[in-house]
C-alpha cells in the first residue's frame, strides 16, 4: 500500500491535459449506431454520480490516501441529473441500451431517485427502454431498495469480497458487518431488484480463502436470483499499490470451485459481456469471472463512463477525459453535443489491457492507443468500475 508521500493528481485535475472538446466541423449524426477506429460500436453507459465513498477498501480507495484531508469535488462541479439526464439522452441516440450508475458509492448521492426517475424516462430510437443498473457496496441498499424500484430502477450489482465479518471489516477498512451487506441484497431481491449480480474483487493473500464459502452461499440462497461474480485485482488507478503477485487468476478460481461443484461454460448473455459464465452442472445457478488482467477483452469492450463532473473516458485505464461540461453549460445544442460524442467515440482505439498482456506487466504502462508511455491513470473511484 501507498504511503502518504505518494503524489496523487486531485480529481478536480484529471483530464486538464485533454484539449477542451468543441464541436467537430463535420457532423457526427446520431443514426442509433455508433463504431469506434476497432470497429466497436457504443452500446452501455457508465455514469458516475459522485466520486465519494463510505469504504476504504485498498483495493480502490486506501483509506492512507482518501484520508479526512482529502478534497473532493465541489458540489458546484457535479453535474446536475437534469445534465445527465441529457447527456444519456444524446448516448442513446447513438446505440447506448445499458446505464449503470456508479461512483464511489452512488447511494451516497442526495435524491439518487431523482435522476433513476428521469433516466427511465428514455427511450432508444426504436422506442424501447433502457436496461438501468446501479452498481454498490450495499451499505444503504437495505434503506433505500424499495424506493430505488419504485423510481424504475431495475437491477442492481453489489460488491461484496467476504462473508467472514473480520475478512470484510478488514477490507472496508471502516469496521462495516457484513451482516448489512447481506440485509441489503435480501432487501434489493424483496423489492423486485433481481436477478441481482454480486461481485467479489479477489487479492490473493486477502481474501482468496473466501471464495468456496461466497460460492456455496450464494448457491444455496436466494434460489436462482443471485449471481456470483469474482473479478481478478486489477490495476487501476495509481493509489492502491497494485502488484502482479497478488492477482489470482480466474482460471484458478473456476478450478478450485469446480473441484467441489462441477461447471460447463455457458455462452455470453450480450455481445461484449464482460464475465465469462459457469454454470453449475446439477442446475444450481451459475457463477461468472472477470479476467481483465489474465484474459483481456478489449477486443469487444462497448463501454463508455462519464464521470460526475462531465468527463467522457473511453477506458476504465484510461488518464485523461473529454470535458464535456462546457458544452452542456454553454450554448451548444444536442445536435451540437450528440455530434461532440460521435466524433471522440469515432476516434476511440483505447485497448490498455491487451497492450499490456503484450507487453508483460513490468513494461512501460500504456495509455490504450500504443503511445510508449502513459501518464497516471485515473482512479476507478472517480468514473466507477
Amino acid at each position: 500500500m501507498n504511503s502518504k508521500s505518494t503524489t496523487v493528481i486531485p480529481l478536480s485535475e484529471v483530464g486538464r491535459a485533454r484539449p477542451a472538446v468543441s464541436v467537430p466541423e463535420t457532423a457526427v449524426p446520431a443514426t442509433g449506431s455508433l463504431l469506434d477506429r476497432l470497429g466497436r460500436p457504443l452500446t452501455d453507459l457508465r455514469i458516475s454520480v459522485t466520486d465519494r465513498c463510505n469504504f476504504r477498501c485498498s483495493y480502490c480507495m486506501p483509506k492512507d490516501v482518501f484520508d479526512k484531508d482529502y478534497q473532493y469535488l465541489p458540489h458546484s462541479a457535479l453535474l446536475s441529473f437534469e445534465e445527465m439526464t441529457r447527456l444519456a439522452r444524446l448516448f442513446a441516440s447513438h446505440g447506448v441500451r445499458k446505464i449503470r450508475l456508479t461512483g464511489g458509492e452512488p447511494l451516497l448521492r442526495k435524491n439518487i431517485e431523482g435522476l433513476i426517475e428521469q433516466l427511465s424516462e428514455l427511450r432508444t430510437p426504436a422506442g424501447e427502454p433502457l436496461a438501468l443498473t446501479l452498481t454498490t457496496n450495499g451499505s444503504l441498499l437495505q434503506r433505500k431498495a424499495a424506493a430505488l424500484r419504485a423510481a424504475g430502477l431495475q437491477r442492481v450489482t453489489v460488491s461484496l469480497d467476504s462473508l467472514d465479518d473480520a475478512v470484510f471489516r478488514h477490507m472496508n477498512d471502516v469496521d462495516f458487518p457484513v451482516a448489512d451487506v447481506l440485509a441489503g441484497i435480501d432487501a434489493a431481491l424483496a423489492a423486485g431488484l433481481g436477478p441481482l449480480k454480486v461481485n467479489m474483487v479477489v487479492k490473493r493473500g486477502t481474501n482468496e480463502q473466501e471464495i468456496l464459502p461466497m460460492a456455496r452461499y450464494f448457491r444455496d440462497n436466494h434460489g436462482g436470483k443471485v449471481v456470483l461474480r469474482f473479478i481478478e485485482y486489477m490495476d487501476v488507478g495509481a493509489t492502491n499499490g497494485w502488484r502482479m503477485d497478488e492477482v489470482l487468476p480466474s482460471a484458478e478460481v473456476i478450478a478450485r470451485i469446480g473441484a467441489e461443484f462441477p461447471l460447463v461454460p455457458l455462452e455470453p448473455s450480450a455481445p461484449g459481456e464482460t464475465a465469462q459464465r459457469w454454470a453449475y452442472a446439477d442446475g444450481g445457478g451459475e457463477i461468472g469471472v472477470i479476467s481483465s488482467v489474465t484474459q483481456a477483452f478489449c477486443h469487444d469492450c462497448s463501454r463508455a463512463r462519464l464521470s460526475t463532473e462531465g468527463k467522457l473516458y473511453l477506458c476504465l485505464f484510461a488518464s485523461a477525459g473529454h470535458d464535456l461540461r462546457p458544452l452542456l453549460r454553454g450554448t451548444a445544442t444536442d445536435e451540437d453535443i450528440a455530434s461532440a460524442i460521435g466524433h471522440i467515440w469515432q476516434g476511440r482505439a483505447d485497448r490498455y489491457s491487451e497492450l499490456r498482456a503484450l507487453r508483460g506487466p513490468d513494461s512501460a504502462e500504456s495509455d490504450g492507443n500504443d503511445n510508449n508511455k502513459a501518464p497516471r491513470r485515473v482512479e476507478m473511484s472517480y468514473i466507477g468500475g
